[in-house]
């Protein structure tokens, strides 16, 4: 989508990424130690170095002014450069509404701005926060990706209660640190793939119907010409239900902390 990549244009500052904070991954194309295919239909791409990011902002107390915005391939919103007062540079994921030459800082308790982070504990209800911590001091896990942010709805005496993008309410530590606003670049999701080529520089491979398959491939395949499945209900390739099924496990430790599933 043409809007969606000329405000990209105006957002971001600087092209050439930062040398000492970029490493090359090398792509595994969805196989695991042992060479096999554990994640289907990836591979290829073109090639692209990491943005090592700070999500854990470990310099407490410490101011940073913006010096740039930039593009990730790693990830849908933009990241932002950091100079600290000690001159070390550091990437961040780079929140709306902040400009070049803004301060941020992290801290246990600080101003409520755009771009500052500190203990959820200590963020007023009904503030709109992005990459929170689920164990304290482990860097940040949840809400990471554009246009997203999740809502303080409550506190309590060890949990904060959160509502998530996806509406899901949810329990967080309060000793955990979170960051205020909401991430860049919501217009992403506007943003149209018009050719396959362009999939397959982002390393997604083709994938193919299950009913154009052969029976013994997909449980979908076979029949003459254009056939319907045949069955009560979709399947995946391992004959497992494809829509509909509850995958959580069920025993996962974290389901406690879990208020309102997401619908």
């Amino acid at each position: 989508m043409k809007k969606g990549k000329n405000l990209s244009k105006k957002i971001i500052t600087k092209k050439e990424p930062e040398k000492k904070l970029t490493v090359f991954l090398k792509e595994k194309a969805g196989r695991n130690n042992q060479g096999r295919i554990t994640v289907r239909h990836k591979g290829s791409g073109a090639k692209r170095l990491y943005r090592i990011i700070d999500f854990s902002q470990e310099k407490k107390g410490m101011p940073a002014k913006v010096i740039a915005f930039e593009y990730d391939p790693y990830r849908t919103s933009f990241i932002m450069l950091l100079e600290y007062d000690d001159k070390e540079k550091r990437y961040q994921i780079a929140p709306q509404g902040l400009n070049v030459g803004d301060e941020i800082i992290c801290d246990e308790k600080t101003e409520v701005k755009t771009g500052n982070r500190m203990k959820i504990k200590n963020i007023p209800v009904g503030t709109f926060v992005y990459n929170i911590e689920l164990e304290p001091d482990r860097g940040g896990k949840l809400v990471r990706s554009a246009g997203t942010g999740a809502k303080i709805l409550a506190h309590g005496d060890k949990y904060t209660d959160i509502e998530m993008p996806s509406k899901e309410i949810r329990k967080v530590l309060n000793e955990c640190y979170a960051s205020i606003g909401m991430i860049s670049f919501p217009e992403w999701k506007y943003i149209n793939i018009k050719k396959a080529g362009t999939k397959r520089l982002m390393g997604i491979r083709p994938t193919v119907r299950g009913s154009a398959m052969n029976p013994v491939d997909h449980p979908h395949g076979g029949g003459e010409g254009r056939a319907p499945i045949g069955l009560k209900y979709p399947k995946t390739p391992w004959g497992k239900h494809a829509l509909g099924k509850k995958t959580r496990n069920k025993k996962k430790w974290t389901n406690k902390l879990i208020i309102k599933r997401r619908k």
